[in-house]
């Protein structure tokens, strides 16, 4: 099995600050394409953005992380269960969920035997659905920082599964049958810190201070504060790609 990879549990508290979250709009979607909602599994649910989404619509919600730290720091509500399991691993019954979501995360596990994880676990016919959001887009001053940052700066120092995330998801095997989804976004207003504090939540960036003991925020930072010009805040965009299928036995 695929050695587990931990890049966010030392930064579970900046991750939870700083990490946009999914859009209602994919839990919308998500629910008009099922017919029972006793209970969902949110796999590698961090600090729990979607778990606490799933929880207003389904009866039960199983969340499961490798990371404590950032469970701890999960939202609790009662119908929530969070454990500390990898994806391919868990301690849910056969047989007992209607839906599987990942977000933000199906690139770091071992896929096949997640897959076979996800065939033990779910309902016939449940439907499993895995998302990401692409590198963020704001103006065109700010998007060629952001880009050198991202190209030229932090490049050698992302896991080789980042690779997924810039390909969209489409090069990820998904052997299930896959529904046509819709485009989505996110969408916020970021300053000049904020934006700083997303980009510390990047597993380059941490590898990079890490490597080199230096922080490559430094690099760009003045650049960053010149491209921002006058404006205070400026909409971020982030493009989510989703691919979603019913599981059958």
């Amino acid at each position: 099995m695929k050695p587990l990879i931990d890049n966010f549990s030392s930064i579970a508290a900046t991750y939870a600050q700083y990490r946009p979250e999914s859009p209602d709009e994919i839990y919308t979607f998500l629910n008009s394409k099922l017919q029972h909602f006793d209970a969902a599994w949110d796999c590698g649910t961090g600090n729990g953005q979607v778990a606490i989404k799933l929880a207003q619509r389904f009866e039960n919600v199983y969340a499961t992380d490798i990371s404590a730290e950032q469970l701890h720091i999960a939202p609790q509500r009662n119908n929530i269960s969070y454990r500390q399991e990898r994806a391919e691993q868990t301690s849910l019954p056969n047989g007992s969920v209607d839906l599987i979501t990942v977000a933000q995360a199906i690139h770091w596990f071992d896929i096949d035997n997640f897959y076979n994880e996800a065939r033990r676990v779910a309902k016939p016919g449940a439907l499993i659905a895995a998302w990401t959001y692409s590198l963020l887009r704001l103006s065109p001053e700010v998007n060629k920082v952001i880009d050198h940052f991202y190209n030229d700066i932090t490049r050698n120092y992302w896991n080789k599964e980042r690779k997924y995330i810039d390909e969209q998801y489409q090069s990820i095997p998904f052997p299930f049958e896959e529904i046509t989804t819709p485009d989505f976004r996110i969408v916020k207003q970021y300053n000049v810190a904020q934006l700083i504090g997303y980009l510390r939540t990047w597993s380059g960036v941490k590898r990079y201070i890490e490597q080199k003991q230096k922080d490559p925020i430094d690099l760009i930072v003045n650049d960053l504060k010149i491209a921002f010009g006058n404006h205070e805040f400026i909409e971020v965009n982030w493009p989510v790609h989703l691919r979603a299928g019913y599981i059958h036995p």
